[in-house]
């Protein structure tokens, strides 16, 4: 039986632009050493139970790249783990290939090359590249091991929806409520799994216009669940209200005129 990591970390990053205003949001999961013993009167034992915790963290910058998001959102969250100071298991879910194939294939070259590529050109982000590297081998000198997985965005995925929202509005210049508390007290479902095959059939069979679409800064939210239409000024007003709910359609805006045409595809006025 294959033991559960001590911590659990979803990150993801966010630009309006590319360069433009991005953010950044990480979610994670860890046992916080509190614990407290209780007699089991079926079985006569001793039981020993650890409290888990749940932290957001999120960040934004007002020019900024996607991948820079991408980064610092690794970055912060490994941080956070270094400044507990003891050795984890550490499952890293991140929806971004270039940060993943960075830390485990690429940034052992390039650190050997002076950062420079196998085009003799200088590496991108080496500013934020360093400082990762550093903090995973400041973990793994102190016992850490971590595993990086790769984990398709937008498929599904409460963790790194939620790690999506949190970077989303750090990026519109919003201020997310970020949860720090029990994780018996926290909604989202941060199992690892494949993602909604749906979702991801759906995503893989967008069209240019409607991924160029994603990256567009929302003008509203609109949704629809009975009937009833609903516009939100941000995203995590608009997954509140349809999250768990039949039948419903939910949409993002990038215009008044954009708006109304959604609108009047939903009501047919």
């Amino acid at each position: 039986m294959t033991k559960s990591p001590d911590i659990i970390i979803y990150t993801d990053g966010s630009s309006r632009g590319n360069p433009g205003p991005g953010g950044w949001g990480a979610i994670i999961a860890y046992n916080n050493g509190e614990s407290k013993s209780f007699h089991d009167q079926a079985t006569n034992q001793l039981i020993r139970s650890v409290k888990s915790k749940v932290r957001e963290i999120g960040g934004g910058d007002k020019h900024t790249t996607n991948n820079k998001m991408e980064l610092t959102a690794a970055i912060e969250s490994l941080h956070f783990v270094r400044e507990m100071g003891d050795a984890f298991t550490i499952d890293m879910h991140v929806d971004s290939q270039y940060v993943i194939n960075g830390i485990t294939k690429w940034v052992a070259g390039w650190e050997k090359n002076n950062w420079m590529t196998s085009k003799k050109e200088e590496v991108l982000n080496r500013d934020l590249w360093e400082p990762l590297a550093r903090v995973v081998a400041d973990l793994q000198m102190s016992g850490c091991k971590i595993s990086w997985n790769y984990t398709p965005g937008h498929a599904g995925i409460e963790g790194n929806d939620r790690a999506d929202i949190i970077a989303t509005m750090c990026a519109d210049g919003e201020n997310p409520i970020l949860f720090n508390g029990q994780k018996s007290d926290y909604e989202v479902d941060l199992v690892p799994h494949a993602g909604d095959p749906k979702l991801l059939a759906s995503k893989r069979a967008k069209s240019p216009e409607e991924k160029k679409r994603q990256k567009i800064k929302a003008y509203s939210y609109l949704s629809l669940v009975n009937g009833k239409l609903e516009k939100h000024s941000n995203w995590a007003e608009c997954e509140k209200r349809v999250k768990g709910a039949r039948g419903t359609k939910f949409k993002k805006s990038v215009s008044a005129e954009d708006e109304k045409a959604i609108i009047k595809s939903w009501l047919g006025k």
